[in-house]
This record gives structure tokens, sequence and C-alpha cells, in this order.
């Protein structure tokens, strides 16, 4: 799987190129967060803009990796998806659970709150 990585100082956005939202793209995406992860990097945005259409088997996956990241610490955020793919995931009832804005401005914004958030924390302890 082909995606474009863009690297901010809070973030990395990755953009799948591809327009099928499906289990296989969803792994690949995993694979990449874990390499990620390992070099260093904490915080991710998912621009989901080319996605067109989904498949159910790949909101599992999403699942977990939302889950991933915030046991690790770090911030997940998906956005740009189109009206077919954010409808399939209201009617999974997943739209409560996964962090999605329609907007990289939103999602930028989500992941700055949590990095203090979780700055504040570690003030406390």
């Amino acid at each position: 799987m082909e995606f474009k990585i863009d690297t901010k100082p809070n973030f990395i956005m990755l953009t799948p190129v591809s327009n099928h939202l499906d289990a296989k793209l969803t792994a690949a995406l995993s694979q990449k967060w874990e390499e990620l992860t390992q070099s260093g990097s904490a915080n991710f945005i998912i621009d989901l803009h080319n996605c067109l259409d989904a498949d159910n088997a790949s909101f599992n996956e999403l699942t977990l990796l939302h889950e991933n990241c915030y046991n690790a610490g770090q911030s997940l955020v998906f956005t740009g998806m189109n009206e077919e793919v954010l409808e399939a995931l209201k009617k999974e009832e997943l739209d409560t659970v996964l962090n999605i804005t329609p907007t990289m401005a939103e999602a930028v914004d989500i992941v700055n709150m949590e990095i203090l958030e979780r700055d504040l924390f570690k003030e406390d302890d």
C-alpha cells in the first residue's frame, strides 16, 4: 500500500493513496503506524479523503489501531472521510468510538489538545 507521509512538529499525517478502505489498507496503516512509532513518532492524523468507499471488515482494524494508539499514550484522528464512509461507520456505531473530524484544522486541534492534556497529567504525578 502506498501512503503520502507528511511530518509536522506535533504529528504525522498519513494519507492513503487508495480509493477503497478495506482490510488490506487498514492492515497496512497499522503496520505503518508501528514502524513510525518505533522511530519515535507519537501522534497521527489519517486523512481518508481519497477513500471513496469502505468494507465493513476494515472497521475492526481501524478500531484496533485507535485503541493501540491511545494505549501507547498517542493521539490518532481520522479526517477527510467522504459521506459514504462516514455513514458506514455510523451504521456500525463507530463514529462515537473513533476520533473523526470533518476538517484537517479540527484534527490538528484535537492532537494539540491531547498533547496538552498528557503534559498536564504528567505534571500532576
